[in-house]
């Protein structure tokens, strides 16, 4: 059935912000674009939608959507999300430098939840973060 990951979507506060964020960290604007009428509100379920996406590249191919509901947005005070909220605990990322990309995600007004830790089996090193709307992110470092 499944044949691949297509991409993860993340809905963000402001898409132009978190474009910049995920750019910092290695990621390429692929397409942006603003999505309404009747096709995309099918999609997600919500009449005369407007939405703002943003699809990015990783350099293996693979993809994130940051979207901005324009028309229905579901602004809450933002917090940090934690690992064991129900749904999409987070997304995880392969870096080359565990250490530099937890100071770049700092640098750009993200947040660290642990510093970088190495596995019991010494493969990886992995630190959680926080982007810049307190969606989880996973950074791994490969140990060779």
């Amino acid at each position: 059935m499944i044949l691949r990951t297509r991409h993860t979507g993340l809905v963000v506060n402001n898409v132009n912000l978190s474009v910049k964020f995920y750019e910092s960290l290695g990621f390429t604007l692929w397409k942006q674009e603003v999505e309404h009428g009747e096709f995309i509100s099918t999609v997600v379920g919500i009449p005369e939608v407007n939405i703002e996406t943003a699809k990015l590249k990783a350099p293996d191919g693979s993809m994130v959507e940051l979207l901005q509901y324009h028309s229905h947005p579901d602004f809450h005070e933002q917090s940090s999300a934690p690992s064991n909220r129900h749904g999409c605990s987070h997304i995880a990322f392969t870096v080359e430098n565990l250490e530099l990309a937890c100071e770049k995600v700092v640098s750009l007004g993200g947040d660290v939840v642990n510093a970088p830790v190495t596995n019991p089996s010494e493969t990886v090193k992995v630190a959680y973060c926080h982007d810049i709307d307190g969606i989880l992110i996973e950074l791994v470092e490969e140990i060779i």
